[in-house]
């Protein structure tokens, strides 16, 4: 008696927990079939994605920044590039209040409304599109429902066409780099994926902790349910088996096939199930975890009197010059400056003088910046390891988006990357998030399947996830022939 008491609980608890679950199960399912369309299959294409700029020597400024600076009274900036476009040379000042202003290279005379111009011709340049009316301009400093905090990149200009695609274009114009484009379609499956897979309405009502708690309730709802289903299916398998063989020894026809292919395939897809369910609590309980307040961004002002060295006479030949800044740190001042081989070199702003190995002490400097406690850092006897990585990795993923970065590494295999053009901290990865990371893109997006291509890994995560809806909504019907 106690026995069968035991499994009628058993089975009680299971359909309960299914019937919580039934609900999220198909909002996920769908939404999760919807992804590879979105980041696949429907993805826009765009005609350039990368901004080539222009060598020194090509865009011959007249003008020294210090010159520039001293024709408009500028006392301090926080940063500084040399860009082309529309023909014409800028110098593109980050001025104290964090503010993008152009002046020409040529006159030292201000654009009016210059980031929002050279907003516009990136996004131009992107698209390829020098025709379509610019429909809308929006200066962005926040992520929202279309441009997601996977971007990574703020602020960014919202640059929107007047064309049938509905094309928006994400600009960053201090890096002259896109955030993301986006069309009237992928916009629809953006809304979709967050309201229906990662429930933002829930955000929207009580903030991100509030979700995170509700969808992992939910979680650990659907894992008992799984759990509980299995343990039934063990327990009742001689009964089931015995019933079925009595109907067919009788010629009767199976009134209770719906049960039946509940159980059959809730066994199949059950590991599938289990990966999806495991690595999303986990993804879920990590960020409940991780509650510390992000650190504010490195930020530095240069005095003008600190530019004793033109930006225009520093020892290194203008055909190689791609990209200069600004920089500081150890109480001296820096021209960063990238040549055209994608090498980092740092000089002096009041000698000239190189400084050996710039970028790997700048990114030592950030990393340790951006630590909001030094104990991991006090542990480490000698240098800190730091290399530079200049493609996406297995472990700093597109996801982060920022290239290149350096890896700063600590013990316990601890690893921060810093952009060092933009003084940002990319991601950190270390201990749990490490697990975290890879237990998602392995159980939950199917990375594991990356061999065989995105098609077939797409293809598969797909069926994976039509079998956990196909269960779902055969459990449902159970229920409902049951009443």
């Amino acid at each position: 008696m106690a026995s069968a008491a035991i499994k009628s609980k058993f089975y009680k608890w299971h359909r309960v927990l299914g019937l919580i679950s039934l609900v999220p199960v198909i909002f996920w399912t769908l939404s999760g079939l919807s992804h590879p369309f979105m980041s696949n299959w429907f993805r826009p294409s765009i005609a350039q994605e990368v901004f080539k700029p222009l060598a020194q020597n090509q865009m011959k400024p007249a003008l020294s920044l210090q010159q520039v600076l001293d024709k408009n009274n500028v006392k301090a900036i926080r940063n500084f590039a040399l860009i082309n476009f529309k023909g014409n040379t800028f110098y593109q000042v980050l001025s104290q209040d964090s503010v993008y202003n152009y002046y020409s290279a040529n006159d030292g005379i201000l654009l009016k409304d210059g980031d929002r111009l050279y907003a516009t011709y990136l996004a131009r340049y992107f698209t390829q599109d020098s025709t379509s009316n610019i429909k809308k301009i929006d200066y962005q400093t926040s992520f929202d429902g279309v441009y997601q905090p996977i971007n990574r990149l703020l602020p960014v200009w919202k640059i929107s066409f007047e064309r049938p695609d509905g094309m928006d274009v994400y600009v960053e114009t201090g890096q002259s780099r896109m955030g993301t484009f986006n069309n009237n379609t992928r916009k629809a499956f953006l809304w979709t994926f967050e309201q229906f897979h990662t429930w933002q309405f829930l955000a929207d009502i009580g903030g991100d902790t509030f979700r995170n708690v509700v969808l992992l309730v939910i979680m650990i709802a659907m894992l008992f349910s799984l759990l509980s289903g299995i343990i039934v299916y063990g327990l009742f398998w001689k009964k089931f088996k015995s019933i079925r063989q009595n109907q067919k020894n009788k010629g009767v026809d199976d009134k209770r096939f719906v049960h039946r292919f509940h159980r059959q395939l809730g066994l199949i897809v059950s590991f599938v199930m289990f990966t999806f369910v495991i690595s999303g609590a986990f993804h879920l309980a990590v960020k409940l975890h991780n509650t510390e307040p992000t650190k504010a961004d490195y930020g530095i002002v240069i005095n003008r009197n600190d530019l004793s060295i033109s930006n225009l006479q520093l020892p290194l030949a203008d055909s190689l010059i791609g990209y200069t800044g600004l920089i500081s740190f150890a109480d001296s001042s820096f021209y960063q400056v990238t040549d055209t081989k994608k090498q980092m070199r740092y000089f002096n702003t009041l000698s000239g003088k190189e400084l050996a190995n710039g970028d790997e002490e700048y990114a030592r400097c950030l990393s340790t910046y951006y630590h909001s406690s030094k104990k991991n850092i006090q542990k480490v006897y000698g240098r800190i390891n730091v290399k530079p990585i200049k493609q996406f990795t297995e472990e700093y993923g597109f996801i982060n988006k920022r290239l290149p970065v350096q890896q700063v590494s600590y013990p316990g295999n601890e690893n921060w990357y810093i952009e060092t053009t933009t003084s940002k901290l990319a991601t950190k990865v270390a201990g749990i998030d490490r697990i975290e990371g890879f237990s998602f893109i392995f159980l939950h997006k199917y990375f594991g399947m990356t061999w065989a291509g995105k098609n077939i890994r797409d293809i598969v995560s797909m069926l994976a996830a039509l079998g956990v809806l196909v269960v779902s909504l055969f459990g449902f019907a159970s229920f409902i022939k049951n009443k």
